[in-house]
């Protein structure tokens, strides 16, 4: 079976009756997060890569056809409808990397309507997960100011394609490197290890644990010193490192306890010793704030790895993302839903100076001095250009990061900048409201003695 049986079952019930009804005009869908999370000023727009692999592949076969029949209890003939489709559509995106604000469509897909619904759960979900991950990602680059910041998520990713995916967006927004050996062979990103607590515990004792691992691999190493007692372990780790040689370049890991006030220790011992140029890795438990934290108690520590907290994003696992049906086969359309209205039409997002974004039609002109984001990526199914560098998107976040306002980068407590509507956009939507407010019957009033009912 291929990535079409990825889905939930509803897109197939819903792409069934289409085709059963004739409806094959092209729908255009939005996806766009509705509310930024607690304490994000931003987001980073990521997941668009994968997505369009996703869609350019996309075929339903005929052993997607079986599971279809298999989970619907229906005869194959029923689903043979499906057999054979593929994405022809066209996508508009913000290119990866680029920082967003809520309410500001991330993608727009126009297809044939059986097509723009059965892609739904996938891309939303790329989107979702990878826009989430890269958001958290670069607070870490923000909080460590200017310390290299390296990601040792994948041991508790929900999933191995959740950790290269964290390997490979934790790059983008500035990541040193990764201790994820795929990613880091696959996307060109340094790869960064030390060595487990188990590799101390197998050795007698601690010296003859880091001389072994000092044998083994010549060059710069680092050594973890934090297996028993963590200042008798930097006291070791400095005699080991300079009856070897081996100072410059190398590095000793503190992975628990008051990283701050053994951050300050450590230095001490190790610039006794004569090992100024000895770094110190801290890890265990890190994100963002607490980076911040030691980064402003002037912890005297080089390097920060963060893993599980970031890895899933533990303090905001999830975007309130959505993907909106706005036209159908030119006509404009809109949800009025309770708190999850949607604006009409096919969208674009105009970026002024400070972040002003103002949100308009996909046909206005810009506003003086403003510049689109959504960019066409894919046309009748396949992409327009070559795939996007990471280094391509690295320098688009960097630039987009040096734009941001102060406010926004703060790790806690930020003021993210809203976008505002356009004057076509909010006529549009008080058109297509009034509309569907006319051709909506009105509700029978309610007999007074039974106002529940």
């Amino acid at each position: 079976m291929s990535d079409a049986t990825t889905t939930d079952l509803y897109e197939v019930t819903m792409a069934m009756s289409y085709l059963r009804e004739g409806m094959t005009a092209p729908a255009t869908f939005s996806l766009f997060v509705r509310n930024l999370p607690r304490d994000r000023g931003f987001l980073v727009a990521a997941g668009l890569e994968s997505a369009l692999d996703f869609l350019s592949g996309l075929r339903v076969g005929s052993e997607d056809i079986d599971a279809f029949a298999a989970v619907l209890h229906r005869p194959r003939r029923d689903l043979e409808p499906l057999l054979g489709l593929e994405f022809t559509g066209q996508v508009r995106a913000v290119p990866e990397g680029r920082i967003v604000l809520a309410g500001e469509p991330l993608l727009e897909v126009t297809a044939p309507l059986p097509q723009a619904q059965l892609v739904e759960t996938y891309v939303l979900n790329q989107l979702s997960h990878q826009t989430m991950i890269a958001s958290k990602a670069a607070r870490c680059v923000l909080a460590a100011a200017g310390h290299p910041v390296v990601d040792f998520s994948l041991r508790r990713t929900h999933g191995p394609q959740a950790g290269f995916q964290a390997a490979r967006l934790g790059a983008m927004v500035g990541f040193a490197g990764t201790s994820n050996v795929a990613a880091a062979t696959a996307e060109g990103v340094p790869a960064i290890g030390t060595m487990a607590h188990s590799f101390v515990e197998a050795f007698p004792t601690e010296e003859e644990a880091f001389r072994a691992f000092a044998r083994s691999h010549p060059g710069p190493v680092t050594l973890l010193v934090d297996t028993y007692d963590t200042e008798e372990g930097v006291h070791i780790a400095a005699r080991v490192l300079r009856d070897l040689d081996r100072g410059p370049g190398s590095a000793i890991r503190l992975d628990s306890g008051d990283l701050g006030a053994l951050a300050i220790r450590a230095r001490a011992i190790l610039d006794a010793a004569g090992l100024p140029d000895v770094r110190i890795v801290a890890s265990g438990s890190l994100d963002e704030y607490a980076v911040d934290e030691l980064v402003r108690s002037g912890a005297p520590i080089d390097v920060y790895a963060v893993g599980t907290r970031v890895g899933v994003s533990a303090d905001a696992p999830y975007l309130d993302s959505a993907y909106k049906m706005v036209e159908y086969d030119g006509r404009p359309v809109m949800k009025l839903s309770t708190a999850k209205v949607t604006a009409p039409g096919p969208k674009q997002v105009f970026r002024r100076a400070d972040y002003a974004d103002v949100i308009g039609l996909a046909d206005e002109q810009p506003p003086d001095g403003a510049r689109p984001l959504l960019e066409t990526v894919m046309r009748n199914g396949r992409r327009t250009s070559a795939r996007t560098t990471l280094g391509e998107c690295r320098e688009r976040f960097a630039t987009d990061l040096a734009e941001l306002p102060p406010k926004a980068r703060l790790i806690r407590a930020p003021v993210a900048p809203s976008a505002t509507v356009s004057e076509r956009l909010s006529a549009l939507a008080d058109r297509v409201r009034r509309r569907i407010e006319e051709e909506t019957p009105t509700p029978a009033i309610r007999h007074r003695s039974n106002p529940r009912s």
